[in-house]
């Protein structure tokens, strides 16, 4: 005898159509910011004569990586081959989507990730939705996205943020909680309010554990390019997923090689913002 179906698919229905009835204007408010500030970027990053911004961005390296010369030139080599290969507008897009879900991702997670280090009920409440969120296979964050925004980039920019939120959350908790007790003390000792710990003791102290979780959270965005570009998400993801799609090896392998560049960049970029001790080194 076959045991009765449970209305699971029914149910998630019925909720589906409750959230798009009562909260459509709210999911059209958040499409249409973040759509805004994607197009907005991408626009400006295009802007930018393409020489003019390969210059920039190898400032940016020297000036953040010590003033080592290696890494800036390979830095401007990666960027002239990304444009050589004409993949500038896909790899400028691909960029404001990265930028656009990491901060909305550390807008939501570093907040978070403080209110967890202050409280040990949260933090044992937020734990479980972590690790079920880190051990859920990355395209199940695409059927959501899909359903509430429909296709293009702002679902992907969506389903990037909740994909990549977790490890920012999670380390801006431990660094917090790892500041010793003894500077802690200290600032009690002299009359510091919450507010005048957490931004002149606390945040200082755990910094470089936030930056790593930052670097985390880019890279998890970035390695959501391809993923996202399933449902509709724009730049060098869409252009790997119609390399496989084709069978065009050297498309996909072009694209691919500019989304390693990106990525090596922005790797480099958060590692060196926050100075390490000589002991970390």
């Amino acid at each position: 005898m076959d045991l009765p179906k449970l209305p699971v698919g029914e149910v998630v229905e019925a909720f589906v159509n409750w959230i798009e009835q009562y909260f459509g204007w709210l999911l059209d408010g958040i499409s249409a910011v973040l759509g805004f500030l994607i197009g907005g970027l991408q626009d400006l990053l295009l802007a930018i004569p393409t020489p003019i911004l390969i210059l920039l961005v190898t400032a940016l390296v020297w000036s953040v990586t010590r003033r080592d010369i290696k890494l800036p030139g390979l830095t401007m080599l990666g960027l002239l081959l990304i444009w050589d290969l004409q993949l500038w507008n896909l790899a400028m897009l691909t960029l404001a989507l990265v930028l656009v879900s990491t901060v909305v991702a550390l807008a939501i997670s570093i907040p978070l990730g403080i209110v967890a280090a202050g409280s040990d009920a949260i933090n044992a409440a937020l734990r479980p939705v972590l690790d079920f969120m880190q051990t859920m296979p990355s395209f199940v964050y695409l059927i959501p996205a899909v359903i509430f925004f429909g296709l293009g980039n702002v679902p992907g920019t969506i389903a990037t943020v909740v994909f990549a939120m977790p490890p920012a959350l999670r380390l801006t908790n431990l660094g917090i909680r790892q500041v010793p007790t003894e500077l802690i003390e200290v600032a009690d000792a002299f009359g510091s309010t919450p507010r005048q710990k957490l931004f002149k003791v606390q945040l200082p102290v755990a910094l470089p554990t936030i930056m790593a979780g930052v670097n985390q959270c880019i890279m998890l965005a970035l390695s959501m390019t391809v993923i996202a570009s399933m449902i509709g998400a724009g730049g060098l993801g869409y252009q790997v997923l119609v390399g496989i799609q084709r069978v065009n090896i050297g498309m996909g392998f072009e694209a691919g090689l500019a989304i390693v560049i990106i990525a090596i960049i922005l790797d480099r970029i958060t590692q060196n913002l926050v100075p390490q001790h000589d002991g970390e080194r």
